[in-house]
């Protein structure tokens, strides 16, 4: 349900509508289900406009319809999250998988934990939601999975997941850029120019995707292509790490 859709919906209850001019919706059970679903959808489409403060309150009214609302707690959790009150944050989350095992949120716990430094924990939740075969976000668990066992210092377990998660897409950009790094450490040169052709003719470079670019360039003596990205690197990126790598490697 749409925010549009939900809106109208949402008033309706607010005014007190009544089904058959006698019953309000909110007194039976498939009324107060459908209120919680608008408050929900409501709150979700502040969040998703970056209005967190104005998606705490329908966000309040579903959980005071069902305390046991997953989808309230996990929306809440993203409020918390964005705001940086990990405290919070992570109540939510506890509190929306203490009714639903749901991958789309055990994945959206995962990111959150990883934005916390938490990384074996992370993986764990990572390793949960993949357990899921009919998500339809799975590529993108595996990509998390992958670069998670980076932090953790798994790299063939990191290679394994990035892998996975190019077969079930192979347009995730972050699994692509990895691979990449990981065949030019390993001098396997051919596939790292493979799959960092397909990485930047899909997403926006940035300081890491442009200094493997102009080592790419330097093992295939493409003396144009690296000259460019090395200005794009200077120009978009001064202050990065990567520019002063570039600088020390070419003094």
């Amino acid at each position: 349900m749409s925010l549009r859709l939900a809106l109208p919906l949402l008033l309706c209850f607010l005014a007190g509508c009544v089904s058959s001019g006698k019953i309000d919706p909110t007194r039976t059970p498939e009324g107060r289900n459908d209120a919680r679903d608008a408050f929900v959808q409501l709150g979700i489409g502040y969040l998703q406009q970056g209005e967190t403060a104005r998606a705490k309150q329908p966000l309040g009214r579903a959980l005071e319809l069902d305390p046991r609302s997953a989808d309230a707690h996990a929306a809440l959790a993203l409020v918390f999250q964005a705001e940086m009150e990990p405290e919070l944050a992570d109540r939510h989350f506890r509190s929306a998988l203490a009714q639903s095992r749901d991958a789309r949120i055990l994945n959206n716990y995962g990111s959150f934990l990883f934005e916390q430094g938490r990384f074996k924990d992370a993986y764990e939740r990572f390793q949960q939601a993949a357990e899921d075969t009919m998500y339809v976000e799975r590529s993108r668990v595996f990509e998390n999975l992958g670069l998670t066992a980076q932090r953790l210092g798994m790299r063939d377990q990191s290679q394994a997941h990035f892998n996975r998660a190019l077969r079930l897409d192979s347009r995730r950009p972050a699994a692509l850029l990895e691979l990449a790094s990981m065949a030019y450490e390993d001098r396997e040169y051919v596939p790292a120019r493979r799959y960092y052709e397909n990485y930047i003719a899909m997403a926006p470079h940035t300081p890491r995707s442009l200094l493997l670019g102009i080592r790419l360039a330097e093992v295939f003596d493409e003396v144009d292509r690296g000259a460019s990205f090395a200005l794009q690197l200077r120009r978009l990126y001064p202050a990065s790490a990567e520019y002063k790598t570039y600088l020390s490697e070419h003094q």
